[in-house]
């Protein structure tokens, strides 16, 4: 079985990506609760508890909420 890399295994260049994926998804999730949070439910597809744990998932989630989650 392979080993597991750690922070320190990692060129500077794949840190720095690693940490831009983070900041973005980080970013995406508090926008994403926080119109959630602003939105009327009647405005919102679908249950707002379930959407706020969807919006948890990765980074998927709150693309999803973004298309699929808001009515315009």
């Amino acid at each position: 079985m392979a080993a597991r890399r750690q922070w320190k295994d990692l060129s500077p260049v794949q840190r720095t990506a690693v940490s831009v994926v983070g900041v973005v998804q980080v970013a995406l999730a508090v926008t994403a609760w926080r119109d959630l949070a602003r939105r009327p439910a009647s405005q919102v597809n679908g249950p707002k508890p379930v959407w706020a744990a969807v919006i948890g998932i990765n980074v998927v989630g709150p693309i999803a909420y973004f298309r699929k989650g808001r009515r315009t």
